[in-house]
């Protein structure tokens, strides 16, 4: 008798598991690429996965589920993207202005992706994790030299995650132009503590990425294929 390799067959069913799962996940970027959130069904997501419905609950316990780990993806793959110009960038105030303008510009650029990750990340505390730990570093740093009265940590990041969520459904919904886009920044800057001069010097630092950054940055990816590569501020 052939003896079975249990190790073996456990990694299989591994393998076939996130197979399928990332056929789910595909599947539903496809439809979210080109439809609204609320037009598109399980039964659609599985046929376009060719995948009977039945696996679907296997892996999301709803449709919600599978659209926050989507968003998840999203917001993970576009923070990757910022990273080199995001670490080339010494001062922690201008890193927040830099995270936050990047986000927004992604939005105006491509409101499916906007509306994705602004609705699941409102509603499901996970979607972000990576991007809110290094938000709050740099919060941590920022408001240390801040001149004056300046929030709490805490509150700081309430103040810049609800913001900029806000403004991504905003723009993605185009009730609000690009053009509004320096003033939601300049609004941030003085929500979290900072005066007239040191705004403009942010403001001002925001238009002239690194250059040296620009040399580490990746290719452009597709709308909804991963976070999408943030562009220079003019």
């Amino acid at each position: 008798m052939a003896k079975v390799d249990l190790a073996r067959r456990a990694q299989i069913g591994q393998e076939k598991r996130a197979r399928t799962r990332a056929a789910l996940v595909a599947a539903a970027k496809s439809l979210f690429s080109s439809r609204s959130i609320e037009s598109v069904t399980i039964d659609e997501i599985v046929a376009e996965a060719r995948l009977a419905k039945g696996t679907f609950y296997t892996h999301f316990e709803d449709l919600d589920a599978l659209t926050a780990a989507i968003a998840d993806e999203l917001v993970a793959a576009f923070d990757d993207l910022m990273q080199p110009t995001r670490l080339a960038i010494a001062d922690p105030l201008d890193r927040i202005a830099f995270g936050c303008n990047a986000f927004i510009e992604k939005a105006v650029e491509d409101p499916s992706w906007a509306q994705v990750v602004a609705r699941m990340a409102r509603f499901h505390p996970a979607v972000g994790e990576g991007t809110r730990r290094r938000l709050l570093e740099d919060l941590r740093r920022a408001l240390k030299d801040i001149g004056g009265p300046a929030p709490s940590l805490e509150l700081a990041l309430e103040i810049v995650a609800g913001l900029v969520l806000q403004a991504l459904s905003a723009f993605a919904e185009k009730r609000v132009s690009r053009d509004d886009r320096e003033p939601a920044l300049v609004a941030l800057l003085r929500a979290l503590g900072a005066d007239g001069r040191r705004i403009r010097l942010t403001m001002a630092r925001l238009s002239k990425p690194p250059p040296e950054a620009a040399q580490r940055a990746p290719r452009r990816q597709g709308a909804l294929e991963t976070g999408g590569q943030p562009r220079s501020v003019a």
